[in-house]
């Protein structure tokens, strides 16, 4: 049932003091204070930002390899969003730091544990840093090293089993080895059709294509757009899927089908997205009514792991509008509602994981960490979506636009579009109007 909602409740809503970080969404100053305090936070758990006592590109244990590389490409988009660049030369040093003797992200203290997901977060940060002209503008450096882990994967397809498909793991030792996922094989996906997007190159959106289509025929994406996490190889066969649902690989193949839109401008791919949107929004975001929620672990308590998730899928769905303007009218109600609770439950010392209005601070059943502030971070920012330029190229939703004459598959150089200097000058009652009439239909 929809419910129209008066002007002035929602303005009363949108600045209503929340009790942990001062957030104001209609206002962009405000915004960019709660991410500035946010992204301040964040570095605070990487300890090689202001210690040579640590390992440059790593966090401390228990954390993930991975989780890095996605800390690394949130601030690369908090840099992008919020025209913040002083932890540019962080993230520079930390991508550079991972990318291993063959400068493919997979280095030797990493490489013997590492998945095809984790190496393809990394590659996915070296896209965005490339997209950014991360580092003085040198797009080529950080393209390359993209391109490089997109052969790795190209390599690694495995038509041997499921007829298709990435494995979890890459070596036959670890676990994981005999189970394909959604993660390996989304971020597969949004990797290529970035590749394709930003060079114009018709390798990577034939592969982008080829992963979609194989993530659906083997029902990891089912026939009502649901993402499943993937399923383990029985007689060469990936029939058993396991239905239980991450926002990670849902954000991430969300992404993924978005640029392929930006890029075609193909009805098949808008009915794509908007029925992978939908779904994504109506089982995360439970019943489209209530804020982020990493719905397969949070009543039981997730993981160090799985607290990550649904920042990275609010980093996507802040990419999804970029790429398909339309759809922030569908999106930006209930990310707005996220971007506030997310807000209320953080202080000085980190977020709570949990946005459901019942915990406060960071004490209750949860603790603050690099996941919950990655979370949160990618929520407040992304309230910016329309206040940054397009990342990369091309710059409209038409299928039309130039391409540069020297993009290649391989080592794949081109000249993307820098940020729109004069978007980041719009006036913060652009915003107010922006937000008020997304939130004027509210799902109830």
């Amino acid at each position: 049932m929809v419910r129209i909602i008066s002007l002035c409740a929602l303005a009363a809503f949108s600045l209503y003091p929340v009790h942990g970080i001062n957030l104001d969404v209609t206002s962009v100053d405000s915004i960019k204070s709660a991410a500035s305090s946010l992204a301040s936070q964040l570095v605070g758990y990487y300890p090689a930002h202001n210690s040579t006592d640590f390992a440059v590109g790593l966090l401390p244990n228990p954390c993930s390899w991975w989780e890095a590389g996605s800390l690394f490409d949130t601030l690369i988009q908090y840099a992008h969003l919020t025209g913040d660049s002083q932890y540019n030369s962080i993230v520079s040093a930390g991508l550079q730091a991972q990318v291993g003797q063959n400068r493919d992200f997979a280095p030797l203290n990493e490489s013997a544990t590492e998945g095809n997901d984790d190496q393809a977060t990394w590659a996915l940060a070296a896209m965005s840093a490339a997209e950014a002209q991360l580092a003085n503008g040198n797009a080529t450096q950080w393209l390359a090293l993209a391109d490089t882990v997109f052969n790795v994967l190209v390599q690694r397809w495995d038509n041997a089993t499921c007829s298709g498909g990435l494995r979890w793991q890459v070596y036959a030792f670890a676990i994981g080895f005999d189970y394909k996922n959604s993660a390996s094989n989304g971020n597969f996906f949004q990797l290529a059709s970035r590749l394709a997007r930003f060079t114009g190159n018709a390798t990577y959106s034939n592969w982008a294509n080829t992963v979609y289509a194989w993530t659906k025929q083997t029902g990891f994406i089912d026939s009502k757009w649901n993402v499943y996490d993937g399923a383990p190889i029985v007689n060469d066969n990936c029939t058993e899927v396991n239905k239980v649902q991450y926002s990670y690989p849902a954000g991430s193949i969300l992404s993924g089908v978005a640029h392929m839109y930006n890029i075609t401008g193909s009805s098949t791919w808008q009915a794509e997205l908007n029925g992978l949107l939908n779904r994504t929004l109506s089982v995360f975001f439970v019943n489209g009514t209530a804020p982020a929620t990493e719905v397969a672990c949070e009543a039981t308590g997730c993981s160090l792991d799985q607290m990550a998730m649904k920042g990275l899928l609010g980093h996507w769905l802040a990419d999804t509008m970029q790429m398909a303007p339309y759809t922030s009218a569908t999106i930006m109600p209930l990310f707005t509602r996220s971007a506030q609770a997310a807000a209320s439950v953080c202080d000085d010392t980190g977020c709570s994981e949990f946005w459901d209005g019942k915990h406060t601070g960071i004490n209750g059943n949860a603790t603050g960490d690099v996941g919950t502030s990655i979370d949160a971070l990618s929520f407040v920012q992304g309230l910016l979506w329309q206040e940054a330029g397009l990342l990369g190229l091309p710059a409209t939703v038409n299928g039309t636009a130039t391409i540069p004459v020297n993009a290649t598959s391989s080592g794949a150089t081109s000249t993307p579009t820098k940020k729109n200097a004069g978007a980041s000058m719009r006036a913060e009652t652009s915003l107010l109007i922006s937000v008020l009439g997304f939130m004027m239909w509210v799902m109830l």
